[in-house]
C-alpha cells in the first residue's frame, strides 16, 4: 500500500476506533481514581454505559442553535484527529482544534443558565491560556524538521524530544487544562467538588451529553497522538516509547488530578502563560540557534 493508502487507513481506525479507545481510558481514568482513593470504583466499561443510557433519553434541548453548535464541537474534534492521523498539516491541525473549542463556547452560552455562561466564559480564559502553547509546538516542529507536515515530521532522523524537550514540559502542562483535570476543571469538572459542578455541560442533556462525551474520547486519543509525537522517528522502535511515554501521562495527569485542588483563573492564566514563556520560548530560541 502506498503512502496515501496508509494515511487514508490511519485516518479511518481514528475515525472508528477513537471513540472505543477513548471510552476505555476514561473507564480506565475512573478506576485508577478511585483505587487511588481506596476506593473500588465503577467497572472499566462504565462510560460506555452511561453514553448508550443518554441516547435512550428523551432530547431536550434549549434551543436548536446548542445542539448545531455541539455537533460542530463532535465534528472538528474528529475532522483534527483525521488531519492529524491521516499525517496532514500541523497547522491545520491545531486550528481546527481551536474551532472544536470555539463551538462547545457557543453552544455553551447558547444557554441563559447562570452555571452554563459562567462554566463557557471560564473555558474561553482556558484557550487563552493553552493556545499559545499549541501554536510554539507547531513552530518548534517546523524549526526542528524544517516542514510543518506530519508524515515529514515522524520521519525525522532522530527523536524530537532531544531538541524539544522544553516544548514538551510545557504541552504536558497544557494538556493538564485540555483533559479538564485538576487543578485545571475551571470550566467544568468530572468530579462533583466545585462551585459549577458540570460547568459548561450543564444544560446539556440526552443525546446531546453523550455526543459530548463521545468528543472528549476522540480528543483524548488525538491529544495523546501529539505526545506520541514527540518520540517517533525513523526508527521503528520508536513507536513503543512514545506509547509508554503516552501510558506515563496518562497515569501522571490521574495522579496531578488527585493530588490537587482547583486554582483560580488568574492563577491558571498566569502559570500557563509563565510555563509557554520560560519553557516555550527559550525552547523556540534555541531550535531558531541551532538551525
Amino acid at each position: 500500500m502506498d503512502e496515501m493508502g496508509m494515511n487514508i487507513l490511519y485516518a479511518l481506525l481514528y475515525l472508528f476506533l477513537a471513540p472505543v479507545g477513548g471510552g476505555l481510558l476514561a473507564g480506565l481514568d475512573r478506576k485508577l481514581a478511585a483505587r487511588m482513593q481506596r476506593r473500588v470504583g465503577p467497572p472499566v466499561l462504565q462510560p460506555f454505559y452511561d453514553v448508550l443510557k443518554l441516547f435512550e433519553k428523551e432530547r431536550i434541548a434549549v434551543n436548536e442553535a446548542q445542539g448545531f453548535y455541539l455537533a460542530g464541537f463532535l465534528f472538528f474534534m474528529i475532522l483534527s484527529g483525521i488531519f492529524f492521523f491521516a499525517q496532514g498539516d500541523i497547522l491545520l491541525v491545531i486550528f481546527t482544534l481551536t474551532m472544536a473549542g470555539i463551538c462547545l463556547v457557543v453552544a455553551a452560552f447558547s444557554s441563559s443558565s447562570p452555571c452554563s455562561q459562567m462554566g463557557a466564559e471560564r473555558e474561553l480564559l482556558q484557550i487563552m491560556a493553552y493556545e499559545p502553547m499549541l501554536l510554539f509546538v507547531a513552530i518548534a516542529f517546523y524549526l526542528k524538521c524544517n516542514t510543518f507536515d506530519l508524515s515529514k515530521i515522524m520521519a525525522s532522523p532522530e527523536s524530537n524530544f532531544l531538541y524539544m524537550p522544553g516544548i514538551f514540559i510545557g504541552f504536558l502542562f497544557i494538556l493538564q487544562i485540555k483533559f479538564r483535570k485538576s487543578p485545571f476543571d475551571l470550566s467544568m469538572s468530572h468530579e462533583i467538588h466545585q462551585e459549577l459542578v458540570q460547568g459548561i455541560k450543564t444544560e446539556f442533556s440526552g443525546g446531546m451529553l453523550a455526543l459530548f462525551e463521545i468528543a472528549e474520547w476522540y480528543e483524548k486519543i488525538f491529544l495523546l497522538g501529539f505526545v506520541y509525537l514527540f518520540f517517533k522517528w525513523r526508527d521503528p522502535w520508536s513507536g513503543v516509547t512514545g506509547i509508554l511515554v503516552c501510558a506515563a501521562v496518562l497515569f501522571l495527569s490521574t495522579l496531578i488530578d488527585n493530588c490537587t485542588a482547583r486554582m483560580k483563573w488568574r492563577h491558571l492564566l498566569g502559570s500557563a502563560w509563565l510555563v509557554t514563556l520560560v519553557a516555550g520560548f527559550i525552547n523556540i530560541v534555541f531550535l531558531m540557534y541551532i538551525r
